[in-house]
């Protein structure tokens, strides 16, 4: 059964990810609010015509003719890089907003995306406060989380993608589609090799043939960009246009941005809290053309901690799904052959810290890892 195309209202809407990927599946923004200037002047260049609202805790209320409610709240409160306060942390806590809104009007649909973390941050208090208050005003629900890698895009970028409506059935958008996760590849000299410069202590990231997740932060208080270890020992950090290709955006997409503030780092901050536009773009095709999920073998859910990868509730309890966080497994190219644009040498001081700190460490890694980072701090040493 195939349905009509949607009216959007995107709250926390950044750069417009989730409703730019709608959009190409033929759905259709009617307000989209966002506090930060930056990103506005973005919405305001790529969504012409759409209303821009700053403040969601000005919006009294939404459009009558709204039919999904998209919500990629802050994640600032809930993700490793930020300050893990949870959902009553002064950014995350703007959840409650969506719930403010939901009680002047009943939207038929939902969909809200967060870091994964949040299934296992406070024992999943977080995912546990949003899933309780979505039952109680009558919502069916399911989650799971989906990794942008999925996609052909090389960033390994797990995220988790909550939908929820009042009828019909949202496993059949969030949950019927499963190619299931490939088997892992292994580290080697030959392929690239993604990492974060600005670990080292307790981790480093690490991705083959592709990037770690692009983030909004860092253990260092700034939006930077992960390096990426080219097969021929070369050490670069990625420019901020193929950044915004492997979030599935045009090249320059946030460059308006940069033009009002004359501030590049605001753009890798913006990309890095993005949603990715290709996740967002199979979720909106499958609102339009459900699929058929299979529910037999899934188990009634017992928390003791933690939230699992994926769950649903229908109205008659909560359960596990076992699909995986590859919904699809569409060809992509390794991080080395995707960039188009030239990267920038890791700097010696950016390399040196980052070797200093993981041979600090107790860290276990390749040897010819530690080997190249040398050899990169040696040339860029002179």
């Amino acid at each position: 059964m195939e349905r009509e195309p949607l009216t959007v209202a995107g709250l926390f809407a950044g750069v417009g990810g989730i409703e730019l990927g709608l959009s190409r599946s033929g759905h259709r923004a009617e307000v989209l609010c966002e506090i930060e200037d930056p990103a506005l002047c973005v919405l305001e260049k790529r969504f012409s015509g759409v209303r821009l609202q700053k403040d969601v805790r000005a919006l009294r209320s939404l459009p009558r003719d709204v039919d999904l409610l998209t919500a990629g709240f802050p994640c600032q409160d809930l993700s490793q890089a930020g300050k893990t306060e949870g959902i009553g942390g002064e950014r995350s806590g703007l959840i409650g907003e969506v719930f403010r809104l939901l009680s002047r009007r009943k939207i038929p649909w939902l969909l809200i995306e967060n870091v994964s973390f949040m299934l296992s941050l406070g024992r999943g208090h977080a995912m546990d406060a949003i899933i309780s208050e979505l039952e109680r005003r009558g919502y069916r629900w399911a989650y799971r989380v989906v990794d942008t890698r999925a996609f052909g895009l090389p960033q390994r970028r797990q995220r988790v993608f909550l939908l929820a409506c009042l009828d019909g059935d949202p496993r059949d958008v969030l949950l019927a589609d499963d190619a299931g996760e490939p088997a892992p590849v292994a580290p080697a000299r030959k392929r690239s090799f993604g990492f974060y410069w600005t670990e080292g202590n307790t981790g480093i990231g690490a991705a083959v043939d592709a990037i770690p997740t692009i983030k909004g932060g860092s253990s260092f208080g700034i939006p930077s960009p992960p390096a990426i270890m080219l097969p021929y020992g070369r050490i670069v950090t990625p420019d901020i246009r193929d950044a915004e290709r492997l979030q599935g955006f045009e090249p320059d997409w946030t460059l308006p941005a940069e033009e009002a503030t004359r501030r590049k780092g605001k753009r890798w901050k913006m990309v890095g809290n993005a949603v990715s536009v290709d996740a967002a773009e199979w979720l909106g095709s499958r609102l339009c053309r459900p699929g058929e999920y299979d529910p037999s073998g899934d188990l009634p859910l017992v928390r003791a901690g933690s939230w699992p990868k994926s769950a649903w509730n229908m109205g008659k309890g909560r359960f596990v799904s076992k699909v995986s966080a590859w919904p699809v497994q569409r060809q992509g190219l390794p991080i080395h052959d995707f960039l188009d644009f030239p990267g920038k040498d890791l700097s010696a001081r950016a390399t040196a810290g980052f070797l200093s700190r993981l041979k600090a460490s107790s860290l276990r890694y390749p040897d010819w890892f530690g080997i190249q980072l040398q050899k990169h701090l040696d040339r860029m040493s002179g």
